[in-house]
């Protein structure tokens, strides 16, 4: 019996980029946003390594390539969803969540007699989110954000790129976390399969935050009368660094998926064997998607020159955001720690 063709991978990008988002973009408009697109369903993506990653990944492309701060509120709010689904947990209905887990600087929370405390920085949707998974030493907790001892600090977030995204230090004073706030047993957020396929979530994102800097070049050129070889030649380079990361991602979601598919009579295609290959399949994307919108943000300014950046705000905003975002990405580190896997024989496909 021949062995069944694959089938086409499905981009990650669509051809057309989605609308902005409208008017001038503050806090408000982004959580009044976030909520509303919330509301009409269009957050209850596919569970990662459940048969459609990359439909997961196509959407959080999507947000990430209309906004990138609604993006950000909008990956986080997802990833909480499928953390507690991989828990085996119900999200409280028509709230809003996020992941609070870091831990910078020797900042952090503590979970201790009943009580969290400490301080934890980044919390993107500080004061506009209802709920938030906070990661607490070897524990998650699941802390509602209206409770007695939760404190956002606004001031500490002085950001120009991302600066709508409420983004603060969130102080923790002997918030009272009952046994059924606990998410999963000790240690399991950072071992459970769903902790590296968060990671390749914001990969997705960072990807659509790019996509939708070369939409704006690409927009501005076609408005010009003359554009020059070394524009046209820029451009072809910001079109294949974006398309190339795009494949590895599609690629890499098809992997994750093919052993839902694999039961569910499909044949014929790799699959990852361990638990390793895993690992560095998302840091191998998460790197090409740093490289990319590193790319990106060198090219696009030469594409254009300083009059987009000076006279269109969405344009200059675009930029600040994605160099602001990426930086998740630890750059060299996250490199090597890629390279010592390569080196061990630790390869994905």
């Amino acid at each position: 019996m021949p062995t069944p063709k694959a089938a086409p991978m499905p981009p990650l990008l669509e051809s057309a980029p989605p609308k902005p988002l409208p008017g001038s973009r503050t806090t408000s408009s982004v959580a009044a946003e976030l909520r509303a697109i919330a509301a009409a369903g269009e957050l209850e993506l596919p569970r990662p390594g459940a048969g459609d990653t990359v439909g997961r990944w196509a959407a959080l492309a999507a947000l990430g390539r209309r906004d990138l701060v609604l993006a950000r509120l909008a990956e986080g709010h997802t990833d909480a969803l499928a953390i507690l689904a991989e828990a085996g947990r119900t999200p409280v209905p028509d709230a809003l969540y996020g992941v609070w887990a870091a831990r910078s600087s020797g900042t952090g929370a503590q979970l201790t007699d009943g009580g969290l405390s400490g301080t934890v920085r980044f919390c993107s949707g500080a004061t506009v989110l209802d709920r938030a998974l906070v990661v607490a030493g070897d524990r998650l907790v699941e802390v509602d954000l209206s409770a007695e001892g939760v404190r956002a600090r606004p001031d500490s977030w002085q950001a120009v790129g991302m600066d709508a995204s409420d983004s603060a230090d969130v102080e923790f004073d002997q918030v009272q976390v009952q046994a059924d706030a606990l998410v999963g047993p000790p240690g399991w957020y950072v071992t459970r399969p769903g902790f590296a396929f968060g990671g390749g979530g914001v990969a997705a994102v960072w990807l659509g935050g790019a996509a939708g800097i070369v939409d704006s070049v690409r927009t501005w050129l076609v408005e010009r009368e003359h554009v020059d070889e070394h524009q046209c030649a820029h451009l072809g380079a910001l079109h294949t660094t974006v398309r190339a990361t795009e494949a590895l991602l599609a690629r890499a979601a098809e992997l994750i998926d093919q052993p839902t598919r694999d039961s569910a009579g499909s044949a014929g295609r790799d699959h990852l064997d361990r638990p390793d290959q895993l690992e560095t399949l998302i840091q191998t994307c998460r790197a090409a998607a740093e490289r990319t919108a590193c790319e990106v943000l060198d090219r696009a300014p030469k594409v254009a020159g300083p009059t987009p950046m000076c006279r269109d705000r969405r344009f200059a905003q675009r930029l600040a955001d994605l160099l602001v975002y990426v930086r998740q990405h630890h750059a060299e580190r996250d490199l090597a720690t890629l390279g010592r896997r390569v080196l061990a024989g630790e390869h994905d496909r």
